[in-house]
C-alpha cells in the first residue's frame, strides 16, 4: 500500500486558453463539438498545428454531416474568441493562412469499434492502453491543490483580460503554484509564478497589478504566507508570444490537462477524440468514479487504473489506490468497482452514462483550457453515486 509522504513541497502549472497548444486543443475539440452535433456517431482524430499565422488541420474523421461543416470557419471563429484578432500579435484570425488535410478514418480501426462489426458482437475499447483517474479531498473540486490554484489564477486572469479591466494583457500566459505539504495535507503556499504575455508596458507595473490579482484569488485559499514568493514575468519581458511566439500542437499539455502532475498518466492526450477514444473517455470515467469514492468519505485520496485492449470491450484490468487513506479496504472498494453494478466501464455503457454523445449544457471545447477535471459544468464531475458506494462496502 503506498505511503504518503509527511512533508514535500510540490508544484503544478496551468496554461491559459491563449498558449500555442491550448489554441490547438480548442481548435480541434470545437471540431468535434461540431461534427458530434452534426452526427452523434461520429468518429473523430482531429489534430491541430498552429505557428505564425498558420493553423494546420489534421487526422481522420468519419461524420454523416462533413459537407455541410466549414472547418475553417471555426478555427477562425476560436482564435477570435481566444482575443488574436489584431494583426500586430502576427497571429491574427481574419488573416491567418488555413490549411486542412482532414479525411476518413480507417477501416481496420472502425471494425473494431463499431458495435456489431469485426469480431466483437459489443463496441469496443478505440484503442489498447491504461488510463488514470483521481480525486482528493485537499480542495472544494476534490483536486490536488496546487494544479486546482494554477487554472484558478489563469481563469480570473482571461476574465480580466476580456473584460478590459487591465488593457495591456494578451492572450497567453502560464501560471505555476509550489505548496508545502505537511502529513499529506497543504499547509502553505510557497512561491508563485506567472508569465503573461502584454503590450510593451512598464513591468513594474505588471508586476504590481498582477501580484495584486495572485492575492485576490489566492488568499480564500488560507495559505498565503507574509513570506510567500511572487515571480511575475520573471525573463523582464513577454511582449512576443501565442502562436507567434512557440509553435503549438494539440495534446502537448497533457499534465495540465489532468492532475498537475500528481498521481499517473496513461500518457493519452484527450483533445480532438471522439469518446470511442478511451484515452479520452475512459480517463473520464475514472475521474467520475474516483471523485465519488472521495466524496463517499471511503479515502481522502484515490487513483483508479483502467487497462484497454483495441476492440475489446471488457478492461483488462481495474486497479485501485488509496495511498493509505482508506476507511475500507482497498479490496473491497477494487471489488465493488470491478463488479460494473455501480460503474461499468465497457466503452458503450461509460460513454451513455456521461452522456459523451451528445453534450448538454457543457462542450467539449469547455475542456480544452482551465483542466478537464475539477470543473462542475462537465457530468463526469457529478457525484451521484455516493449513497449506493457507501451501502456497496457495509458504511
Amino acid at each position: 500500500m503506498s505511503k504518503i509522504r509527511k512533508d514535500h513541497v510540490f508544484t503544478s502549472e496551468s496554461v491559459s486558453e491563449g498558449h500555442p497548444d491550448k489554441v490547438c486543443d480548442q481548435v480541434s475539440d470545437a471540431i468535434l463539438d461540431a461534427c458530434l452535433a452534426a452526427d452523434p456517431a461520429s468518429r473523430v482524430a482531429c489534430e491541430t498545428l498552429t505557428t505564425t499565422n498558420l493553423v494546420v488541420n489534421a487526422g481522420e474523421i468519419t461524420c454523416a454531416g462533413w459537407n455541410d461543416i466549414d472547418f475553417e470557419q471555426i478555427a477562425r471563429k476560436v482564435v477570435r474568441d481566444i482575443g488574436y484578432d489584431r494583426e500586430e500579435l502576427e497571429f491574427c484570425s481574419e488573416t491567418f493562412e488555413y490549411i486542412n488535410r482532414l479525411h476518413s478514418q480507417s477501416p481496420d480501426i472502425s471494425q473494431g469499434v463499431t458495435e456489431g462489426e469485426g469480431l466483437y458482437a459489443e463496441q469496443g475499447a478505440g484503442d489498447q492502453g491504461m488510463m488514470f483517474g483521481y480525486a482528493c479531498d485537499d480542495t472544494e473540486e476534490m483536486m490536488p491543490a496546487p494544479i486546482a490554484y494554477s487554472h484558478r489564477l489563469l481563469d480570473a486572469l482571461q476574465q480580466i483580460r476580456k473584460s478590459g479591466a487591465i488593457d495591456y494583457l494578451r492572450p497567453d500566459s502560464k501560471s505555476q503554484v509550489s505548496i508545502l505539504h505537511v502529513n499529506g495535507k497543504p499547509k502553505s503556499i510557497e512561491t508563485v509564478v506567472i508569465s503573461h504575455q502584454t503590450d510593451d508596458v512598464p513591468l513594474e507595473q505588471i508586476r504590481a497589478d498582477l501580484i495584486k490579482v495572485v492575492q485576490e484569488v489566492l488568499e480564500p485559499t488560507g495559505l498565503l504566507k507574509k513570506d510567500t514568493e511572487y515571480f511575475i514575468n520573471p525573463t523582464g519581458k513577454f511582449v512576443i508570444g501565442g502562436p507567434h511566439g512557440d509553435a503549438g500542437l494539440t495534446g502537448r499539455k497533457i499534465i495540465v490537462d489532468s492532475y498537475g502532475g500528481v498521481g499517473s498518466h496513461g500518457g493519452g492526450a484527450f483533445s480532438g477524440k471522439d469518446p470511442s477514444k478511451v484515452d479520452r473517455s475512459a480517463a473520464y470515467y475514472s475521474r467520475y468514479a474516483a471523485k465519488n469514492i472521495v466524496a463517499a468519505g471511503l479515502a481522502a485520496k484515490c487513483e483508479i487504473q483502467v487497462a484497454y485492449a483495441i476492440g475489446v470491450a471488457k478492461p483488462l484490468s481495474i486497479n485501485i489506490d488509496t495511498y493509505g487513506t482508506g476507511t475500507v479496504d482497498d479490496h473491497l472498494i477494487e471489488e465493488v468497482i470491478k463488479s460494473g453494478e455501480i460503474f461499468d466501464f465497457r466503452p458503450r455503457a461509460l460513454i451513455e452514462d456521461l452522456g459523451l454523445l451528445t453534450p448538454s449544457g457543457w462542450s467539449y471545447r469547455d475542456s480544452a483550457a482551465y483542466g478537464h477535471f475539477g470543473r462542475s459544468m462537465f457530468p463526469w464531475e457529478k457525484t451521484d453515486k455516493v449513497d449506493v458506494l457507501r451501502k456497496a462496502v457495509g458504511l
